[in-house]
């Protein structure tokens, strides 16, 4: 009976090769992407979801990210795990959605219950607004500046540089820069999940 019942782990790659070794991309799955599954899944807790619907969005991570490495094996793979998972909440969001919130002019209307979030959430909300706040203190001021004037004040790359007085390329790598620095610091590995060095 245990025999046939199969992990999460072995259901995203497969079955190993009938000499038992794990092909190429097996082996990078378990090398690279395992040991992120810590952080993953505090990601996906962060959504409010059940168990049930976090251990779904994980498996469908991993088979995504099966599905990418098969075509090329991503360098770095964190970033693509974490961007697969927040567009997978995004996509279950948007198909939760049966009304517009346009169409409805007053939501006492529908008769649907409010959306305030409980004590937690609201705490889990403000711990990573001061998380985000200290890791947006932490960036150079250009590029922080870059940063605030793209994501915040919603200006084009063109009009940053303008501003700045900096080429639309060095805008870029502030951004990407700062961009990744955030991630890292809202989504990174939890200190206890990190591997010794």
């Amino acid at each position: 009976m245990a025999d046939k019942i199969k992990t999460d782990h072995e259901i995203a790659l497969g079955s190993p090769g009938a000499d038992g070794d794990l092909c190429p991309v097996k082996t990078w799955f378990v090398r690279e992407v395992l040991p992120l599954e810590a952080a993953l899944m505090q990601f996906l807790r962060r959504s409010g979801r059940s168990e049930a619907d976090v251990a779904d969005l994980r498996q469908e991570v991993y088979l995504r990210v099966c599905q990418q490495a098969e075509k090329e094996i991503p360098h770095p793979v964190k970033p693509l795990v974490f961007t697969i998972a927040r567009n997978l909440m995004i996509d279950q969001v948007r198909r939760g959605q049966v009304i517009p919130i346009e169409s409805v002019a007053d939501l006492e209307a529908i008769n649907v219950a409010g959306d305030t979030p409980g004590p937690e959430r609201t705490l889990m909300a403000r711990e990573e607004l001061l998380l985000l706040r200290g890791a947006l203190e932490k960036l150079p001021p250009r590029c922080r500046e870059a940063l605030i004037l793209r994501r915040i004040e919603g200006l084009s790359r063109r009009e940053i540089a303008e501003r700045m007085g900096i080429s639309e390329h060095t805008v870029s790598e502030h951004i990407n820069v700062g961009v990744r620095a955030l991630a890292n610091a809202l989504y990174g590995e939890p200190t206890s999940a990190r591997r010794p060095q």
